[in-house]
């Protein structure tokens, strides 16, 4: 009894490629409120999006490794390129719980469209894998998915330009094709772009319903953690320290990015060499 009570009040590990993760993390904290969470973004290494499958799984499983020695009893990979490239290797290999964004976000798409034309805009890596296209047509030949790559976005979010004149004038570049071709469902395929739903939902109009699969991921996750009987069950106590964050380079930075998103407060952030593991 004692030791599925240790289990159930493990942290969960959330990992992403710098700090658009902290999306999904902040999802966590408002979903399951009871759990605690071991955050590590790979800001030495990032972005991801520019690399290979192989470089990037084997970045992943060294984040993996990390996260175990967390003691972490489920893994969240918040990155959806590692989702794209890693997740399948990473199941085979990990013996707890893991899930990536990318499925969560693609269901709730596939419920969501009523003409069945879906759109997911995304980093070049992500549109590249063409893992959102295979996953939702595979699980419903009638839909049809047209994907676009939006790479500024990502450094527009990181500059913390979320309702900026430049990022309403790319949005509407980005987003121009997509509005021609009358989708009625959009995914925001790319973990920074929750910052700028308001943005994009003002570009596209009352009519697409946008997916957030930062808020889905959350979403699973709960239903994951009461399957497999692991959820914890009450608040931590007073003084445990409920969210710890470890980064691979530029803790300042990061640390004051996450306090622009995260209303709960991130006392610090600690630098750690993942090549080690």
């Amino acid at each position: 009894m004692k030791e599925k009570e240790l289990l159930c009040n493990a942290p969960i590990g959330v990992f992403d490629s710098g700090v658009g993760g902290l999306t999904v993390a902040r999802e966590i904290m408002r979903q399951l409120p009871n759990e605690r969470i071991v955050y590590f973004g790979d800001t030495a290494r990032v972005p991801y999006g520019n690399k290979s499958k192989e470089t990037v799984t084997r970045f992943s499983r060294q984040i993996v490794r990390f996260l175990q020695m967390q003691d972490v009893k489920a893994i969240v990979v918040a990155c959806n390129t590692a989702s794209a490239y890693a997740l399948d290797e990473l199941e085979q290999e990990v013996d707890i719980p893991i899930i990536g964004v990318v499925k969560p976000g693609a269901k709730t798409a596939i419920e969501a469209t009523h003409n069945g034309k879906i759109g997911v805009i995304a980093t070049q890596a992500t549109i590249g894998s063409g893992i959102y296209k295979r996953y939702i047509e595979e699980n419903d030949m009638s839909v049809s998915v047209v994907e676009k790559a939006c790479p500024l976005f990502v450094p527009l979010v990181e500059e913390g330009l979320w309702e900026d004149p430049v990022t309403d004038e790319i949005a509407r570049r980005y987003l121009s094709e997509l509005i021609d071709i009358d989708i009625d469902t959009l995914i925001l395929g790319c973990t920074h772009y929750p910052l700028i739903r308001s943005t994009v939902g003002k570009i596209m109009g009352d009519k697409v319903t946008l997916v957030n699969p930062a808020y889905e991921t959350a979403r699973e996750l709960k239903e994951l953690l009461e399957k497999e009987d692991l959820e914890s069950d009450k608040r931590p106590e007073l003084g445990t320290e409920l969210y710890r964050f470890f980064v691979s380079d530029a803790a300042e930075k990061f640390q004051k990015f996450a306090n622009s998103i995260i209303p709960y407060g991130i006392l610090s952030a600690k630098t750690i060499n993942i090549e080690e593991f």
